[in-house]
């Protein structure tokens, strides 16, 4: 199991391929529905208000957004989620 620090040392998009696969992994739909929750703040922290507002209404749209959440911007935003999922749960997948 990685620790804290070894997880902060991988980019964002590799945090984020760990912290998905694993929850797909385990079904966590927890994890996965607190990402949902979370990709529309992390979209308007990033100017990209017109976009969260649409999500906040799609489910189906947040679904896609959670599994390919793992890219630039987005992926930044929400790396303080993907880190606190994987020290609490461990990196196996």
């Amino acid at each position: 199991m990685a620790t804290r620090d070894e997880l902060d040392q991988l980019s964002s998009r590799e945090l984020h391929d760990l912290a998905v696969r694993r929850a797909v992994h385990h079904v966590d739909i927890g994890f996965l529905w607190e990402l949902l929750r979370a990709i529309p703040a992390a979209e308007a922290s990033e100017g990209h208000d017109e976009e969260a507002g649409r999500d906040i209404s799609k489910v189906t749209s947040l679904l896609a957004d959670a599994i390919d959440s793992g890219k630039g911007d987005e992926a930044e935003a929400l790396r303080p989620l993907y880190l606190d999922y994987l020290v609490k749960h461990g990196t196996s997948g």
